[in-house]
């Protein structure tokens, strides 16, 4: 099943560990600030994630939850970055 845009962008900040201000400002540095992720939207999606495996609450700093991507996360990202470039390639050829 596709990932969503902010699920996408999530997770693949995530390879690094990040906490939610973070990933938020990584996603617009990232997009050129065509996405921006609220802070409802950022903390639901995290609690969502854990809760499926995708990625890990790390520790604690400074009052704020990092957390990093799991191996189910890792794999469920590089699925997604292929479906993405088939998609791409697929764009390209003429009908």
């Amino acid at each position: 099943m596709p990932m969503t845009e902010t699920g996408f962008y999530i997770l693949f900040c995530l390879q690094q560990e990040r906490h939610g201000y973070s990933i938020t400002q990584k996603v617009k540095e990232l997009t050129e600030g065509q996405l921006s992720i609220s802070p409802g939207t950022m903390y639901g999606t995290l609690a969502k994630m854990e809760k499926d495996g995708l990625i890990a609450f790390v520790r604690e700093e400074e009052k704020r939850k990092l957390y990093s991507i799991t191996e189910l996360g890792s794999q469920i990202l590089e699925l997604e970055i292929q479906r993405i470039e088939r998609l791409y390639r697929n764009s390209k050829e003429e009908v």
